[in-house]
């Protein structure tokens, strides 16, 4: 009989996975099945640029993994079972319940509301592509009527900053507020917040810092101030938080719902479930909790397999290196920044900044896009060699450099 291999969610963590198990496990002992609710992958690092009107690729997760051995299965996850080792799904037949061996937990994160009142009623986001695009509807309708719609973006962590800036730059009659709860860009380096400054007043971006919102209405926010602020298009962009479908289902999880694992991403309340991407609690090699992130998703992804690979071949099990070294941000189409973190999650003092930043980033893009369009067959050596290489070496063939 073969061994069942069921993976939920096929984002950047879930594809990565899936595709390398099949790369590297027999077809003749093993079964791949993955349950995602789209047929089609979301690129969730361009949604941003979706929503303001950017045109980017669907691609069908059925063409991606024809000819892999794996198998697609279109159903919204209602549960996870683990004590029966089986999933119970919803879609157009009704569902029903599929069992597995081992199970890959990786459905990702949605918006967080905080408990803000009025966010899940009247507020936009781009934490999914039905949501992007129902901004991208809106933004238009603004857009078009002229009169200088009023966009209101909550949120100042790195998607706030680019779906900002991106809104700004594809629709500039529009009016563009950015909420900061502290001060803008904390986070970053003295001089990639000058540069975010200089960005925020090139595009015409309005900046409330030290700002708190208490609730969200259809035509304005209201912050904890006092403040009014009146809003044609509020996007809430202050969190991610986790499907609840993992605790409800009895796996050892955190506060925020992240299932809680050892070093290869095995769960440690159910050891043939593991856990990647933002749906993990997952301690880097700094002995701090890897963030939710693209680059997260590719580390715990790859530890995953590892660790599968090696339980099911009686192989070593190699430990992946877990850590958070930079942030990417993109400042509409023509420039962005790189900033550096130290192992404490710091911001170094030296950042890159500027078109060339924006290049790579897109670069780092179409290479994931790449990626999940083969599954099974890997990075090109060149294409790896750059996504792998140190930062100098990446900005030396980009034509860049490193700024103070």
């Amino acid at each position: 009989m073969k061994h069942r291999i069921v993976v939920l969610g096929a984002g950047y963590a879930g594809a990565y996975v899936a595709g390398n198990l099949a790369r590297r496990l027999s077809r003749a002992d093993t079964e791949i099945t993955v349950v995602n609710a789209e047929p089609d992958f979301v690129e969730r690092m361009r949604l941003h640029q979706l929503a303001a009107g950017r045109e980017t690729e669907a691609l069908k997760l059925a063409d991606a993994f024809a000819g892999t051995g794996i198998r697609l299965r279109l159903a919204r996850v209602t549960a996870v079972a683990p004590e029966r080792q089986v999933v119970a799904l919803a879609d157009a037949g009704g569902g029903g319940e599929l069992g597995y061996d081992t199970l890959v937990y990786a459905l990702g994160s949605r918006v967080d509301d905080r408990g803000v009142p009025g966010v899940a009623e009247h507020a936009f986001d781009v934490a999914g592509r039905p949501s992007a695009l129902r901004l991208r509807e809106r933004l238009g309708s603004l857009g078009r009527r002229g009169g200088g719609g009023r966009v209101l973006v909550v949120g100042d962590g790195l998607t706030g900053i680019e779906s900002a800036a991106e809104i700004a730059e594809s629709w500039p009659g529009l009016s563009v507020t950015l909420v900061a709860r502290g001060e803008l860009g904390a986070r970053l380096s003295v001089g990639a917040r000058s540069h975010l400054r200089q960005a925020c007043d090139r595009l015409s971006i309005t900046v409330l810092e030290h700002t708190s919102v208490e609730a969200v209405e259809a035509t304005r926010v209201l912050c904890t101030d006092g403040t009014v602020l009146a809003s044609d298009a509020t996007v809430w962009t202050a969190g991610f938080a986790v499907n609840p479908i993992a605790a409800a289902g009895g796996l050892e999880v955190t506060e925020k719902g992240q299932i809680v694992v050892d070093r290869t991403m095995r769960s440690v309340s159910h050891p043939n479930v593991y856990a990647v991407g933002d749906s993990v609690y997952a301690v880097g090699d700094n002995g701090r909790p890897l963030p939710m992130s693209c680059g997260s998703a590719g580390f715990t992804g790859r530890q995953a397999v590892d660790a599968i690979v090696g339980r099911l071949t009686s192989r070593k099990i190699a430990n992946t290196k877990l850590v958070y070294t930079y942030n990417y941000i993109t400042l509409g189409r023509r420039d962005g920044m790189l900033q550096t973190v130290d192992d404490e999650g710091q911001a170094k003092p030296k950042h890159m900044g500027g078109r060339t930043s924006a290049l790579v980033k897109e670069g780092i893009n179409r290479i994931a896009l790449w990626t999940i369009s083969h599954p099974t067959f890997g990075v090109p050596k060149r294409k790896h060699r750059l996504a792998a290489a140190p930062l100098a070496e990446c900005v030396r063939r980009q034509g860049g450099r490193v700024a103070a």
